[in-house]
């Protein structure tokens, strides 16, 4: 009987398509969650002339005060990074606001004793949402649309807008406690949506190491996206914190002024960053930061005037500017680090809280020294020409780094 040769052929399973095509909806959430984490951190500067008052804060405390945040919030974006990475941005997402949430309802208690420097601390843990952020949204676009898409997520930058102007508006209709409580309870709306609706993007390859997402960051192009974020976001930053301030002292406005033209700094900031990361689609981040870094220096001049129309001028075209590199910036980073792109957020945007950490110090160390804040906008300027020189310097034909 003759035997029959079967040929058995193996069938494998289907396979999905592992492009991701994008989604609009949860970009939404990771937008609203950044949103309302950036509220919470723009809260201490906004309140910050009341409390300067209320403490009897003098330079120098009001600089620490607030640089403290900035601290936490900074360093604490490289291990969130990476835990975005290792778990998902939803559930680190949902961590940060609901332990946000806590924290601003304990802030009315501690605001007359020693522990009220701990919460302006741990209030810093909501700069670290813009790590995870990155890390959730990106997963969900294809590296043509990535730019475009993290320059809508960096739009949640206007939550600090909203806390600028909101937070001085409350406490004159409502009293001291709602400044913060109000949003603290929107937070827990926001959790509660996120919950019900964020999901992290699908993962695809093969499970990673501790080691396989710390690796990416000793790359000397993470090191080189950080600089430029120091400044980007860093400027951004400080700007956001010490224009109250500024604002009051040198030009005599009221709080409500001030934090409705610090609204005005934060918005334009904001707007401008889709419209950055739309540019370095097209054109490529670092065309769109050599236009950027000798901008910012130009327009540092117009800050040292202390007239409010040359310094207005400055203010907002150093928002414009610095719009237009945030959104530059986070196109090159899952560019060059597609696989790591929560860990290597985490080193560029610890580098970006930094870059908000120092000058406040700086600016009140040199306003309690010479009286003025003049040599405090030459620096930014001078610094903006280092990162010119360094990403003329940088290849811009670099292949893309495996990460």
């Amino acid at each position: 009987m003759a035997q029959t040769s079967v040929k058995v052929t193996s069938n494998p399973a289907p396979q999905t398509n592992t492009t991701p095509t994008g989604n609009n909806l949860q970009l939404f959430l990771g937008t609203f969650a950044f949103v309302v984490c950036f509220s919470i951190f723009g809260s201490v500067a906004a309140m910050m002339p009341i409390l300067r008052k209320n403490l009897h804060l003098d330079p120098i405390q009001v600089s620490i005060a607030l640089a403290t945040p900035v601290l936490l919030g900074s360093l604490g974006r490289i291990p969130v990074g990476i835990l975005t990475d290792r778990y998902g941005g939803r559930i680190m997402f949902l961590l940060i606001m609901a332990f946000q949430s806590f924290l601003l309802y304990l802030w009315v208690g501690f605001q007359n004793t020693g522990n009220y420097w701990y919460v302006v601390f741990f209030l810093g843990m909501a700069l670290t949402s813009f790590s995870v952020g990155v890390g959730f949204v990106s997963g969900w676009f294809p590296p043509a649309r990535q730019g475009m898409a993290l320059g809508i997520y960096g739009t949640g930058n206007i939550g600090q807008s909203l806390a600028a102007f909101g937070s001085p508006a409350l406490v004159a209709a409502l009293g001291y406690r709602w400044g913060f409580w109000t949003f603290g309870l929107i937070t827990l709306i926001m959790l509660a949506i996120y919950f019900a609706k964020a999901e992290n993007a699908p993962k695809t390859g093969v499970a990673k190491t501790l080691n396989d997402f710390i690796k990416p960051l000793r790359e000397r192009m993470s090191l080189v996206l950080s600089l430029y974020y120091f400044l980007t976001f860093g400027g951004f930053i400080a700007m956001c914190l010490y224009l109250p301030i500024l604002l009051t002292e040198l030009f005599k406005l009221t709080p409500q002024d001030a934090g409705l033209r610090t609204a005005g700094f934060i918005a334009l900031a904001t707007a401008i960053r889709p419209i950055g990361g739309l540019l370095a689609d097209r054109v490529g981040g670092r065309t769109v930061l050599m236009s950027v870094f000798p901008a910012i220096a130009a327009l540092s001049i117009l800050l040292t005037q202390v007239s409010i129309i040359p310094f207005t001028i400055g203010a907002l075209g150093i928002a414009l500017m610095l719009g237009l590199g945030n959104g530059a910036v986070f196109k090159l980073v899952p560019q060059y680090f597609p696989r790591t792109v929560g860990s290597v957020t985490g080193l560029v945007g610890a580098a970006g809280g930094l870059g908000g950490f120092f000058p406040p110090l700086v600016l009140g160390a040199i306003r309690k020294s010479t009286g003025s804040f003049t040599w405090g906008f030459i620096l930014l300027g001078m610094f903006a020409l280092v990162c010119l020189f360094v990403c003329w310097r940088n290849n811009s034909s670099a292949n893309t780094q495996p990460a």
